[in-house]
C-alpha cells in the first residue's frame, strides 16, 4: 500500500550522533542544551523574534489560547483538524463558526465580521494546507473590534507571504511537528510571537508557571519538549528547503495532469506566497465521486485520506448549523492525494490514470 504521506527520517547516523550527546549530558529535558540549540536554528531559519518548542501542535493551542486570555466566543473556522475547535472547547471557550472562502479554503473575513458580538474576545484562523488566511482584512477586523488573532499553522511551516513568514501574523501563530509533517520532531509544536510580554508569559506557562524553582508566576502546564525530539529536529531542519523542492516537483506534476478534469485544486496566490506544499487535496463534483476515486485508488493499494472531514461545526460536543456551509460541502468532496518527498513519478501518474478513468 502506497501511503497518503510518509515520514521523512534523516540517516540514523546522524541522529545517534546526538543521541550520544544526549547519554554524554544525560539532560533529557528542561530546557536542553539540543532544545535551546533547536530553538535558535528554527528562529533564524523562520525569520521570526520569538520561537517556543513545545510538546505538540495541540498544547500550542491550548497555551497561545490561555496566553491572550481569551473567553467566552472565539471565531474560529469548520474547516480544519479537530485539534483547532478542542482546544477551543476545552480551554473553556465557545467557539462560534464562521464559513470559508470556496478558492482558497480559509476563513472568510466577510463570514468573521457577521459572526462578532459582545462577547466575541478573539479570532482562530488555520492557515490551510499551509495556504495563507487573508491576513490583512482580518488584521483589520481585530484593530476595529480589539480582538486577539491566533493562527493556526500547523501545515505552514517554511511558508512566506509578501517576503516574511506567515507566523509574523496576528498575535500568536502556533505549528505543529508532528511525523506527519513536512518538518517534525516525531511529537512536537510551536509557538510564534513577537510580542515581548506574551513571549514572557509563554516562557513561564510551557513550565507549570516556574519563575524560579520555588516560585511561580502564575498558572502553568508542562509543554516541554525533550532532547530526543529536539535531536530530530535539528537533523531534519537542515534538508527542509531540499524537501519542499521535492514536493513542488511532485504537486506541479498532478497539477498538469489532472488539468482540464472536473476536479478543483485550491487557489494559492503564488504571487506573494512562498508555499510549502505541505498537501495536495483535490476537491471533486460531488461525495458520489468522491468515494469512487477513492475506492478505485485503494483497490490498486494507493491510500487517501479524507483531510478535513467532517466539517468540525459538525462535532458532536459543538454543534452549530451554519446554512449553506461551503465548508461542510467541501467537506464531503475533498481528498488529500498521496505525497511525499520519496513519491516516485510513476506512482502520480498511476494515480492520476485511476482518477481519470474514474471520473
Amino acid at each position: 500500500m502506497i501511503p497518503v504521506t510518509q515520514t521523512y527520517l534523516p540517516p540514523i547516523e546522524d541522529y545517534i550522533h546526538y543521541l550520544r550527546g544526549i547519554w554524554d549530558s544525560r539532560h533529557l529535558t528542561n530546557h536542553g542544551p539540543l532544545v535551546l540549540e533547536l530553538e535558535g536554528q528554527i528562529r533564524d531559519y523562520l525569520g521570526v523574534k520569538h520561537f517556543f518548542f513545545v510538546t505538540n501542535g495541540t498544547i500550542a493551542l491550548q497555551i497561545a489560547i490561555k496566553a491572550l486570555g481569551l473567553t467566552d466566543e472565539v471565531i474560529t473556522t469548520p474547516f480544519s483538524y479537530v485539534a483547532t475547535t478542542s482546544s477551543l472547547a476545552w480551554e473553556g471557550t465557545k467557539p462560534v463558526f464562521a464559513d470559508i472562502q470556496e478558492d482558497t479554503l480559509t476563513i472568510s473575513p466577510a463570514c468573521i465580521t457577521n459572526k462578532i458580538s459582545n462577547k466575541t474576545s478573539g479570532i482562530l484562523a488555520t492557515h490551510v494546507y499551509g495556504n495563507p488566511c487573508d491576513v490583512e482584512a482580518i488584521a483589520k477586523i481585530a484593530a476595529e473590534h480589539k480582538l486577539k488573532v491566533i493562527y493556526d499553522a500547523a501545515h505552514a511551516f517554511g511558508v512566506e507571504y509578501k517576503n516574511t513568514s506567515l507566523l509574523n501574523f496576528g498575535d500568536i501563530s502556533t505549528l505543529s511537528f508532528h511525523a506527519t509533517k513536512l518538518f517534525h520532531t516525531i511529537e512536537g509544536g510551536g509557538i510564534v510571537t513577537n510580542d515581548d510580554d506574551l513571549a514572557r508569559k509563554i516562557a513561564y506557562m510551557r513550565n507549570f508557571g516556574h519563575d524560579g524553582p520555588e516560585r511561580f508566576f502564575g498558572l502553568g502546564i508542562n509543554g516541554k519538549g525533550s532532547e530526543f525530539q529536539a535531536a530530530m529536529g535539528l537533523c531534519i531542519l537542515p534538508e527542509v528547503d531540499n524537501l519542499i523542492e521535492k514536493r513542488k516537483t511532485i504537486c506541479h506534476r498532478y497539477s498538469a495532469l489532472l488539468a482540464g478534469l472536473p476536479i478543483q485544486q485550491i487557489a494559492i496566490q503564488y504571487n506573494t506566497t512562498k508555499y510549502n506544499y505541505a498537501y495536495f487535496p483535490v476537491i471533486f463534483e460531488s461525495d458520489e465521486v468522491l468515494g469512487r476515486v477513492r475506492e478505485a485508488l485503494s483497490q490498486q493499494q494507493y491510500n487517501t485520506r479524507r483531510y478535513f472531514y467532517p466539517a468540525l461545526n459538525k462535532l458532536n460536543y459543538v454543534i452549530d448549523n451554519i446554512p449553506d456551509s461551503i465548508a461542510e460541502n467541501v467537506a464531503k468532496r475533498v481528498l488529500c492525494l498521496p505525497l511525499y518527498p520519496e513519491l516516485s513519478m510513476q506512482h502520480v501518474e498511476k494515480i492520476t490514470e485511476i482518477i481519470k478513468a474514474s471520473l
